[in-house]
């Protein structure tokens, strides 16, 4: 069946070929043939020589013809009339026939006024009242741009969801009103009017909204949040107040507002007002307000930027309960990897474990997007089957970028780059309680990456003490001090590592209170934009200039007092530094068993390193 779009674009050549055909009736049907434009003086001459045979003359012209040559009619002509009391005297002085005409259009320039107009007027109204009907039409500006998925539209289950157990628990409760109303009535008890998705980037917000009408059964409403605001002032208000007028209608349903921050911004404040925003903003409070919970109309939405939306909306009555969805840990990425890998055809399922202990801090659209790589990349080796080492050069892939094997370096830089990353590997081994090395690699990955230095975490880490902040920096700068060590001098390759260490500093001694010096003290504003607060001293630094300076100084020493240990570590180990970087320049990639078989073969253990107090 053809859809309304099609049908429309159909009447649309429809209406322009029955014009165009009335053009061409109106071009056979005006009289043809040209009439010359003669001059009045010219036309006077024409008279007195005898060769005008017949006139009409007009209030505004004088058309007329010449007299023709053996039996051929004369050549018409046409010309403005001049006042003149003596035309017409003249005129009867040579014989012209003379007629008079009033000044009105022939009735073929009416017909070419009316025709088309008969014709165009009932298509074109035909043509508003289906862009009216349809969504998005002329006259539909004001409607809800919603996708409406029935019962049977939501295929999404519950099933389908994992590693957000928490937050899951919380919405089976949404799932079990929308099923059995009556239970939570007999207590006079009141379901949450609306829930709010709070978490990173792509860890399943949407997903759990679907999952919620999936469950319940009930209509699905979805919509973005930026698709209610629109140029014309008021059109995001109607929206919102169409959206809740289908809802109820529908009920009971399921509302669900992705990223709520482009609409909920709060209000009054920054540089520059949005009228249009703010005013639909204004509408949603009151919706909410308005309707009534046990309608059975539940409002949910997804924000991964809560702290800037306006307090209203966050009030006890409207979102009032506060779901996190949160980054999976180790069980609940495996369980992730489990419901991707059902699509695909893998080697060994225990595989999957392995890389869910390497993919720390990832989220679920990080999984699933390595599952599908390592597909793709099963399919390109021509494999049966999607196996391990597949599936771990996706993540390297997901982690540390595309490799780049035509990027050449010469030898120097070669040289460089691999005593580099092999600094970084021998203080994670030298170090303890530092995340294990996985592999060693000068193969260009990514935009700027010559080099990586894979580490996997045995298990995930909510908390680091100081002591292991102060190896973590210690490691970020173990392929700088390799570079001053191998070849006296350091290239532009540390930039990143040096950007990261500091900032780790940084947030010791500005958040974290591990300075001695300033004591346990956090100079950290609040976690929300500086526009956003307004009206809480903003004008107020954060520190007098004198604590500033110190801030500076414990940052300068808690990086100079790692450099200093990372470069004693690495002297120690100078020898397995150019050992691990020759095989290392052999090879292209090491792992970590070979590059502990190398320091096993020139005498050295790993886990040794010199005491904190020997710096």
């Amino acid at each position: 069946m053809a859809s309304s779009a099609d049908r429309a674009r159909r009447y649309t050549w429809l209406g322009i070929a029955v014009l165009w055909a009335a053009l061409l009736v109106l071009g056979f049907l005006t009289p043809s043939g040209k009439s010359e434009a003669l001059s009045y003086t010219d036309f006077k001459a024409a008279v007195a020589a005898g060769k005008v045979e017949e006139v009409v003359i007009s209030p505004t012209e004088v058309r007329g013809r010449m007299k023709g040559e053996e039996k051929k009619p004369g050549a018409p002509f046409t010309v403005v009339r001049v006042d003149d009391p003596d035309l017409v005297r003249s005129l009867e002085a040579a014989k012209v026939k003379v007629t008079g005409a009033l000044d009105r259009a022939p009735w073929w320039n009416s017909l070419a006024w009316l025709l088309p107009l008969a014709i165009g007027l009932p298509f074109l109204m035909a043509l508003l009242r289906r862009g009216g009907a349809a969504p998005g039409g002329l006259f539909a500006v004001g409607r809800s741009r919603a996708k409406v998925y029935v019962e049977t539209d939501v295929k999404v289950t519950f099933a389908d969801v994992a590693g957000v157990d928490e937050a899951r628990q919380e919405l089976e409760e949404v799932v079990e009103f929308l099923k059995t109303p009556d239970k939570f009535r007999r207590l006079g008890g009141k379901i949450p009017k609306g829930i709010l998705l709070v978490g990173p980037p792509g860890t399943g917000k949407t997903l759990l909204a679907r999952a919620v009408a999936g469950e319940a059964a009930v209509p699905f409403f979805s919509i973005s949040g930026s698709e209610f605001v629109e140029m014309f002032v008021g059109v995001g208000a109607a929206r919102v107040r169409d959206l809740f007028l289908q809802a109820r209608e529908r009920a009971p349903c399921i509302v669900f507002v992705d990223e709520l921050d482009a609409l909920g911004k709060a209000r009054g404040v920054g540089p520059m007002a949005h009228e249009e925003r703010e005013q639909t903003l204004n509408q949603l409070l009151v919706e909410m307000d308005g309707f009534d919970p046990r309608v059975g109309v539940i409002l949910m939405a997804a924000t991964n930027r809560p702290e800037i939306l306006d307090p209203a909306l966050l009030r006890a009555g409207r979102f009032d309960r506060h779901v996190l969805v949160d980054r999976p840990d180790k069980v609940g990425r495996l369980a992730i990897l489990q419901i991707h890998a059902r699509q695909i055809a893998l080697a060994d399922p225990g595989a999957l474990e392995v890389i869910a202990g390497m993919t720390a801090g990832l989220v679920g659209a990080d999984l699933a997007n390595i599952v599908n790589e390592s597909a793709l990349l099963a399919v390109r080796r021509g494999a049966e089957k999607v196996e391990q080492r597949d599936l771990a050069d996706a993540v390297e892939r997901i982690v540390a970028g595309l490799e780049k094997r035509n990027r050449v370096l010469n030898r120097m830089e070669r040289e460089r780059v691999a005593h580099h990353e092999v600094g970084h590997a021998l203080l994670a081994l030298a170090l303890p309680g530092q995340d294990q090395v996985q592999k060693i690699s000068i193969i260009p990955r990514g935009i700027a990456a010559l080099g990586y230095t894979l580490q996997v975490p045995t298990e995930d880490r909510f908390l680091m003490t100081e002591h292991e902040l102060d190896d973590k920096i210690c490691v970020l700068l173990g392929g700088r001090v390799a570079e001053e060590i191998s070849f006296g001098d350091v290239s532009t390759g540390a930039q990143d590592d040096l950007r990261k260490a500091t900032d780790i500093a940084r947030s010791m001694v500005r958040s974290y209170g591990m300075s001695e010096v300033l004591g346990p003290l956090s100079f950290d504003r609040d976690a929300r934009p500086l526009f956003m607060r307004a009206g809480e001293g903003n004008g107020r630094p954060e520190a007098s200039e004198e604590v500033l300076r110190q801030m500076d100084a414990e940052v300068r020493r808690i990086v100079d007092t790692q450099h200093a240990r990372a470069r004693q570590i690495l002297l120690e180990r100078t020898a397995l530094l150019k050992e691990a970087a020759k095989a290392l320049l052999a090879q292209e990639t090491l792992s970590g068993e070979e590059l502990r078989a190398i320091a096993s073969r020139v005498g050295l253990t790993p886990g040794s390193s010199p005491a904190r107090a020997a710096v």
